[in-house]
């Protein structure tokens, strides 16, 4: 029997083609048709976290948010922007914690949104509470330099 496999779908920023995308997967997508880079973009619950997070051959940036939190809203355009520029080079999951309850508290979540940086299961970088874009990427672009995953 065939194992069933998590996608997603996303739009190219380069052609606008849809392409479906493994929630997990060696490398980083690209496009099928124009072959860019695609902004993984992806959800997860505490089945689906280590499979999506700590499988990922590149830094994953974690946002643990809730449906009812306005900050949490308010960045969620900032880290989808951030995915976007540095489409091919990050994974962005987003973690919903009230639906997922085990990953919150294995990261000792005590205000949402709490985002993270991970390299495999291991937290490089932590940062609580709502900031504009700028703020964001100058923070991810830090906590990648200090953890050797790329230059930006």
């Amino acid at each position: 029997m065939a194992t069933k496999v998590e996608t997603n779908v996303l739009e190219c920023p380069e052609c606008g083609r849809r392409n479906r995308v493994p929630t997990t997967a060696n490398g980083a997508p690209q496009c099928g048709n124009c072959h860019a880079p695609l902004p993984w973009i992806t959800d997860a619950d505490d089945d689906a976290f280590a499979r999506a997070v700590e499988q990922s051959h590149i830094p994953v940036v974690v946002d643990l948010w809730a449906t009812w939190c306005r900050p949490c809203g308010s960045i969620s355009s900032a880290l989808e922007q951030i995915a976007r520029d540095l489409a091919g080079r990050i994974k962005l999951v987003k973690v919903d914690v009230d639906k997922s309850p085990r990953t919150a508290e294995r990261f000792n979540v005590r205000a949402v949104p709490t985002l993270l940086v991970m390299k495999g299961s291991e937290v490089v970088a932590t940062r609580a509470g709502a900031a504009p874009v700028a703020t964001l990427r100058a923070w991810l672009d830090a906590a990648l330099e200090r953890a050797s995953f790329l230059s930006t």
